[in-house]
């Protein structure tokens, strides 16, 4: 479907999963995708009020002094805020810079996590790539729970009625996490998929039936490592994704907050003078139509950082449920 490369930009649907408005906002979405539709937003909201309540909303806005303490707040409020962003920035960044007994250990833990990883990586497979990655572990995972029900002689039938429906729930679990093609279309669809894995709970229940003495513990054991695998795998791609959206937050903010102060600062000088025109646009009268477009675009940082703020917190909270412990 070639609408679905067009998915970082508007909500088109999958065929798998249908049409979810509300995923699309918080995750599949480009962020400058988000940030237009809640500036088109504002924007209609302001014209729409414009049109029901003209005489109302011109009597407002003829008063000045109100008007300019409102651009100035905004004015201010938005140095401020590209201040906060970028030192956010600059901590996260700084997790990088650190002694070289730091670095070393940093290299010497990815280099085994990728020999550990190569053992498992069939040719012409790339598991430092999200999707391969996936794709890898699903096929470990599914392979490793199978062997579970391969030695099961003497083992009591309720036992082995529980280990064949833990290996259903893990074989399909596996199975949906290595759907790559069905999240083609957006710039994060396919770390999402990793997300909705929960491993926590696999890992505890080949924990409790190894335990019973009955069946194989070694292919329990097996089993449990290739979830500690995902599991790394899973946190070290949500590292880079923290930083990556954080750095391309700040670069947004910084190209769209200094724009937006001259146009404030503009529009708050034009209010002063009394420069602008008594006319009539589409029978709305130029004043209001000009301070739709001052407010939008003093509100244009905050939209921003509203946007990448909806993804950050949406990830932080589904990873924070999907790890060993987890808040419910």
């Amino acid at each position: 479907m070639r609408l679905s490369r067009w998915r970082g930009w508007f909500p088109v649907p999958n065929w798998a999963t249908g049409f979810n408005l509300k995923q699309w906002v918080l995750l599949d979405a480009d962020r400058l995708a988000v940030t237009g539709a809640l500036l088109t937003g504002v924007f209609m909201t302001f014209m729409l009020i414009s049109t029901f309540w003209t005489f109302e909303m011109q009597t407002l806005l003829t008063d000045t002094s109100t008007v300019q303490t409102i651009l100035n707040t905004f004015l201010s409020g938005m140095i401020l805020l590209v201040s906060i962003v970028v030192s956010i920035n600059s901590i996260v960044l700084s997790h990088d810079m650190t002694s070289v007994e730091n670095q070393e250990d940093r290299i010497q833990g990815a280099i085994e996590f990728r020999r550990s990883l190569s053992e498992l990586t069939e040719e012409g497979e790339d598991p430092s790539e999200p999707s391969s990655f996936l794709k890898v572990m699903s096929r470990t995972i599914s392979a490793r729970a199978q062997v579970l029900t391969s030695d099961l002689d003497g083992v009591e039938e309720e036992l082995v009625d529980d280990i064949d429906e833990y290996v259903t729930s893990v074989s399909n679990a596996a199975e949906q996490l290595g759907a790559v093609e069905e999240t083609s279309g957006a710039e994060f669809a396919v770390l999402w998929k990793g997300i909705e894995f929960d491993y926590g709970s696999h890992i505890e229940r080949s924990r409790t039936l190894g335990a019973s003495g009955e069946a194989s513990s070694d292919s329990f054991e097996d089993l449990i490592k290739a979830f500690e695998l995902f599991a790394i795998g899973k946190e070290y791609f949500k590292t880079l994704y923290y930083t990556k959206e954080v750095s391309q937050l700040s670069r947004t903010l910084l190209v769209v907050a200094l724009p937006a102060i001259l146009f404030n600062a503009s529009a708050i000088i034009a209010i002063n003078g009394e420069v602008l025109p008594d006319t009539q646009i589409l029978g709305i009268p130029s004043l209001q139509t000009f301070m739709a477009v001052a407010f939008t675009v003093s509100v244009a940082p905050y939209l921003v950082l509203t946007a990448y703020m909806l993804r950050l917190s949406t990830v932080a909270r589904l990873t924070a449920s999907g790890g060993i412990f987890s808040l419910k």
